[in-house]
């Protein structure tokens, strides 16, 4: 079997778009928040902030941000708007290679970590893997007909995987809905709920962290900005280790019930929120914040207001930029505006989202289980085995 570098296959400059300079026009949008829902978001030039890559069907996308995160996209038929994509894509074009077989092979393990080779930052978001080390990776090419023989193997296993994952967002999505119904729609307040701002429904906001995490050492495992997700969940595939005094743990430990803001990352990722449910005592690293709640709402209440499409309107609104980062820091989280509904009412709603969280967290282990035995069949595949 062949190895190819990718920098074969590489657009390093390709055509790129402004539109903003289109403002009417409907675009295909395939950006980084997008690819959990694997669906491009369609919006009109005016909502588009800044320049973009333009892609073609077939093209394959590989996320250099948050490498930890593996996101791989091929991007789908033209449907008659032109199709963009974020900066932070990595580009791959070309008629020698099927796209989901590539799309697999830059998903592998073996891939995953010559992958964290290339990437420089000073931690969390603000990583990035570096397309001129990345171009020189080699992968497997073996001829076009086995690609696609392995391929369609893989697409069979991983079309059990997105079942799965499918019910979890049916799930999230009958979570938003009930907390609409309960509450109103924010922006126009049909219930007519008195309005504050987040400092008037808690007792603290306090930073993690700074401490360097471990991959192996530790006696607490640590919270990074990846283990919020975009929907407002928390997820512990991908955790580290870091040691803490007993002084320390007070001050850096996470409890169960409290909510994690993601204060500094993207601008399409700041304000990630979710409430931490573990009985695992965690650290939290610097670049979250620790919120605890006062006798006047709950944590379920304000992460699924902050994770509303418009409370994360809110956020991207009053978000600073540094140097390419947004920036929402604990004061200015505090003074965020939101309608306080009776404790009563925001209490029946968080019991319901631990009730459905419940029935996930089955759900989840269940994909876990199926991630595991994807991740083995592909690397049978790509040793020759299948």
């Amino acid at each position: 079997m062949s190895m190819i570098e990718l920098k074969e296959f590489a657009v390093s400059r390709g055509d790129s778009v402004n539109p903003s300079k289109y403002k009417e026009e409907l675009f295909d949008l395939y950006s980084i928040p997008a690819y959990d829902k694997y669906k491009p978001e369609v919006q009109p030039g005016s909502a588009i902030g800044s320049a973009k890559k333009a892609v073609k069907p077939n093209d394959v996308l590989l996320s250099r941000i948050v490498p930890h995160i593996r996101r791989v996209w091929v991007v789908g038929p033209n449907r008659g708007r032109r199709q963009i994509a974020s900066g932070e894509w990595i580009i791959y074009r070309g008629d020698t290679f099927f796209p989901n077989y590539l799309r697999y092979v830059l998903m592998t393990d073996h891939f995953h970590h010559q992958f964290m080779q290339t990437v420089s930052g000073v931690g969390g978001s603000l990583l990035r893997a570096r397309p001129s080390e990345v171009e020189k990776i080699k992968i497997p090419l073996p001829p076009l007909p086995e690609q696609k023989r392995i391929a369609a193997i893989l697409d069979k296993a991983d079309a059990i995987r997105h079942k799965r994952q499918a019910t979890i967002k049916h799930a999230n999505d009958f979570l938003r809905a009930t907390f609409l119904d309960l509450f109103g729609d924010p922006v126009t307040n049909t219930k007519g709920w008195p309005l504050g701002t987040i400092r008037d429904l808690i007792t603290e906001a306090k930073y993690g962290t700074a401490k360097k995490a471990s991959t192996t050492t530790g006696n607490y495992p640590i919270l990074r900005m990846n283990n919020i997700t975009y929907s407002g969940d928390m997820d512990f595939t991908d955790l580290k280790y870091i040691e803490l005094e007993k002084k320390e743990e007070e001050k850096y430990l996470a409890r169960k019930g409290d909510l994690l803001f993601n204060r500094t990352n993207s601008k399409e990722l700041v304000g990630k929120t979710a409430v931490f449910e573990s009985d695992t005592p965690m650290a939290i690293a610097g670049y979250l914040i620790r919120v605890r709640t006062n006798e006047k709402a709950t944590p379920q209440y304000i992460s699924s207001y902050l994770n509303s499409s418009h409370g994360k309107t809110t956020l991207m609104a009053m978000c600073k930029s540094i140097v390419g980062m947004a920036n929402i820091n604990a004061q200015e989280l505090q003074d965020i505006p939101i309608l306080i509904p009776p404790i009563e009412l925001q209490r029946k709603y968080s019991e319901f989202v631990k009730s459905v969280q419940e029935k996930l967290e089955r759900q989840l282990e269940t994909a876990r289980i199926g991630d595991s035995l994807f991740n083995s069949l592909t690397q049978r595949a790509f040793r020759g085995e299948l």
